[in-house]
């Protein structure tokens, strides 16, 4: 018998012995992150980014479509290019429907196999089990990280983050046997996430790290030279984006000093939030102007910090793997180019996080190899961190529970929070809470005095409240900021309406349907005064059938059909009219329906 068939049985416990610590740690993970995350099955979805990336968004509803994939292609939702994220969404539209927790739990799916893959991918690269499910189980925890798993429209965090860990660990088995399927394994997903999110542009630049360390491969130029493929894809990606987010009007053009001192701070404050997660909010305003002084103090410290790593870049690699691994996965939503209304944002650290565990993980390793008697405390220490984790990324979870709860949170968090006033304000008017509503609102323009969304949400509570001389004025300031703003047209339309001008509401109602043609209820309305006005009462049935066709709630639909029915049998279209009060009639019966009912089928015997 050779000696390795001798050796193999003796091997063989240690072998099962190891997968089984490996087995525990996938297990805790799964479990850990489903006991913070399984309440998101009872969440709605909020109306912030929702609507348009989900539940308003036409192709996204009717489920899996030629006309949705050929969609998914070629537009840009909300400024960006994501056609794999909008397949994702068209997907599970496809399977669940609008049921909002199964899509919140697909992306809690997302998140645990981007942790899975954290976690093995450090494992095998650096052998180091428990430092690698440390970071791991920080990564599937966090409360920094709940932004981009609790909100629905941000599946484009935890799909990107995925196929940047599948494409993470493809690579560390191409650097074992390099050939040029591995090679192909490694730019698969990269190109799946960057069709995902364009932030992972930075993935071939962590690559470059990882051959620093922990894979200590570091044969210049070869190495560059290897990777020119994926720069040249984050190169054509970043150009697609950049270009996108113009055309949208999502760049936002503020003085360089501004942005830099922006920058600056805010790579602080993510270090912060990381070690003191108190006070998250889904939106941090961006203070518009940056003090010399403070700009200054960070970015010196930022410096200096940049120094010590790499001066111990020979003796401790991993410090400055990490800390550039987190300066330079944030540079694309930094802030240099400015995109957007906040100064920076929890889901902007969901990759960049990786880098400071890295070091913090690392760098306690090396603690206790100096002073051994340590050991137990760090590992106290680690468990402590991670539960602590569990027990604020639960509680942060539940502020995800709907727009209420998310804004209010906002609003208690953060100080001059027009946007989370706003969204607050608009959720309240929707749940026919006008008079709660109205405080965040007026709120909201102090913070901003020209928010268009706070002028027309303003205008349609007061207008719900039957004062149409207020919300005018607020819905006529709502149409000089945006001329083509279809609820402010609707809304003036319906002051119209209460006012009894029926000819003055029409050309309200087209201006919203021009600019929103899909918007079912101005359809409704028009018609509502359409049928008021002599002779236009052909073009009030063209109205009514458009909107039922785009689809209305059960309240509006109910109304729409019986109206409906009633002009058709004015016009003598009875046996039209019969089937559209029938319909009335299925939503909420009516005795008054009923009767008019009886006399039209009595009048077709």
């Amino acid at each position: 018998m050779s000696r390795e068939a001798a050796a193999t049985p003796q091997l063989a416990p240690e072998v099962r012995r190891q997968k089984l610590l490996d087995l525990a740690v996938w297990l805790g993970l799964i479990l850990s992150t489903f006991a913070v995350y399984a309440q998101v099955v009872g969440f709605d979805f909020v109306n912030y980014d929702d609507p348009e990336n989900v539940y308003q968004n036409p192709y996204v509803r009717a489920g899996l479509t030629l006309a949705g994939v050929k969609w998914a292609f070629t537009a840009a939702v909300i400024g960006n290019w994501m056609p794999v994220t909008a397949l994702s969404h068209i997907l599970d539209a496809q399977l669940f429907g609008m049921h909002s927790g199964m899509h919140h739990l697909v992306n809690v799916c997302f998140h645990v196999l981007a942790s899975l893959l954290l976690y093995w991918t450090l494992r095998r690269a650096t052998g180091a089990r428990f430092l690698s499910a440390f970071v791991a189980f920080v990564f599937a925890l966090h409360p920094l990280h709940v932004e981009s798993v609790a909100w629905v429209a941000e599946r484009k965090d935890v799909l990107s983050a995925f196929f940047w860990f599948l494409a993470l660990y493809a690579y560390v088995r191409y650097t074992e046997q390099p050939s040029v399927g591995r090679y192909l394994a490694v730019v698969a997903p990269f190109c799946l996430g960057l069709m995902s999110k364009p932030m992972v542009v930075t993935f071939p630049f962590t690559l470059l790290l990882f051959d620093v360390w922990p894979l200590r491969r570091t044969r210049w130029p070869r190495t560059i030279l290897e990777k020119l493929p994926l720069f040249a894809l984050s190169a054509a990606a970043a150009v697609v984006t950049y270009l996108t987010q113009r055309s949208a009007g999502a760049i936002q053009t503020l003085p360089l000093a501004v942005r830099l001192g922006n920058a600056s701070v805010s790579y602080v404050t993510y270090i912060r939030q990381m070690f003191w997660p108190a006070g998250l909010a889904v939106f941090y305003p961006h203070p518009g102007s940056m003090s010399t002084s403070r700009a200054a103090a960070v970015f010196t410290l930022i410096l200096l910090v940049s120094v010590v790593v790499i001066r111990a870049w020979r003796t401790r690699p991993y410090l400055a793997v990490g800390w550039l691994w987190y300066l330079g996965t944030l540079v694309p939503v930094i802030g240099l180019v400015q995109v957007g209304g906040q100064s920076h944002a929890d889901r902007y650290m969901y990759i960049p996080m990786v880098g400071l565990l890295i070091m913090l993980a690392w760098g306690a390793a090396d603690i206790i190899a100096k002073w051994p008697r340590t050991k137990p405390v760090a590992a106290v220490a680690g468990a402590v961190v991670c539960v602590a984790c569990l027990v604020l990324g639960w509680k942060d979870t539940t502020y995800w529970r709907n727009s209420e709860t998310l804004f209010a949170r906002a609003v208690d968090a953060t100080r001059d929070n027009h946007l989370a006033e706003e969204q607050l304000g608009g959720y309240l008017i929707l749940v026919q809470r006008d008079v709660e509503a109205i405080p965040h609102l007026e709120s909201a323009l102090r913070s901003k005095p020209d928010s268009v969304v706070a002028h027309a949400n303003l205008g349609l509570a007061l207008m719900d409240l039957d004062d149409c001389a207020a919300a005018t004025v607020h819905l006529r300031t709502a149409l000089r900021l945006d001329p083509v703003l279809a609820v402010a047209n609707f809304a003036l339309g319906r002051c119209r309406m209460i006012d009894q001008d029926y000819r003055g509401a029409v050309p309200y109602f087209e201006a919203a349907i021009r600019a929103k043609p899909n918007l079912a209820e101005a359809h409704s309305k028009l018609a509502d005064s359409l049928s008021k006005i002599p002779g236009r009462v052909p073009d009030a049935i063209r109205e009514y059938e458009a909107a039922l066709q785009l689809g209305l709630s059960s309240g509006l639909a109910r109304e729409a059909h019986g109206n409906l029915g009633l002009l058709l049998a004015d016009v003598g279209r009875t046996g039209e009219a019969i089937a559209q009060l029938e319909a009335a009639q299925q939503i909420d019966p009516s005795e008054e329906i009923t009767k008019m009912l009886d006399r039209l089928r009595a009048g077709q015997k």
